[in-house]
């Protein structure tokens, strides 16, 4: 999904379903205790979220893959990119705001997960926040099934299937598999399937979790009119005296 059919982002999830979403968190890392003006996305895919975010704060926009990173760069000419994996990352700078949209979901382990959390942690000012938005905690993830899709002004349109379960509630992981059917300019159509795992961590661990890499840690629940549940939020508040 993130490799060769990058191109293809802005027709299956395109960036005004993005709107509110993006206005809600916006508010969340508004509320830092300094003013936020710079902000790090981590993991920050086709930058459909910096697309609305940019109107408030200045984006920094870090990705694992170089085909989203062109697709933002496209969309986000105004915004800087750079590559990077944000379990790793260190730009030797820091931000006011550290925002981490779904990519966290691919943090499958809790090891992945207080990496990315570390990231946040040194590349965030004291006084600064991160703000972690994952699909689901283990005490919200529930089987799924979502479709969807667009026509783009190209020719070109896309339509998605989208299955999720939990093969092992035991574990830290569930599964969705994906198919989409893409079809061409020259009306040529294929199908590709995809495979993901997601990262599903109770409550108490991203909690924990944020406490021990050095934030003051809560959970927000989100505000939708989208008819489905709202999302739990983990927000690490950095201390205006924390060391590092």
């Amino acid at each position: 999904m993130y490799g060769d059919l990058a191109p293809w982002w802005p027709l299956i999830s395109p960036p005004e379903d993005y709107a509110e979403e993006a206005a809600f968190c916006a508010t969340v890392l508004a509320s830092a205790a300094i003013p936020v003006r710079k902000v790090l996305e981590l993991g920050s895919g086709g930058g459909h979220n910096a697309f609305h975010l940019k109107a408030k704060f200045t984006m920094t926009l870090v990705d694992l893959s170089a085909d989203m990173l062109q697709v933002s760069r496209r969309l986000n000419p105004d915004c800087e990119h750079l590559q990077g994996d944000m379990r790793t990352l260190r730009l030797g700078r820091r931000f006011d705001a550290v925002f981490v949209h779904d990519a966290v979901d691919y943090m499958t382990s809790e090891a992945d997960l207080r990496r990315a959390m570390e990231t946040a942690l040194v590349h965030c000012r004291p006084g600064g926040l991160a703000l972690f938005v994952p699909d689901d905690t283990a005490e919200t993830f529930q089987p799924t099934t979502h479709h969807g899709g667009h026509d783009g002004p190209d020719g070109r349109a896309a339509r998605y299937l989208e299955w999720a379960w939990d093969p092992d509630p035991a574990d830290t992981w569930a599964q969705a598999e994906y198919a989409f059917l893409l079809r061409d300019a020259d009306d040529s159509v294929r199908v590709v399937h995809d495979t993901h795992r997601w990262g599903v961590f109770g409550r108490h661990v991203w909690l924990r979790v944020l406490r021990e890499v050095g934030f003051t840690a809560e959970v927000v629940t989100e505000q939708t009119t989208e008819d489905r549940t709202p999302r739990e939020v983990f927000v690490g508040r950095r201390g205006a005296r924390n060391p590092g």
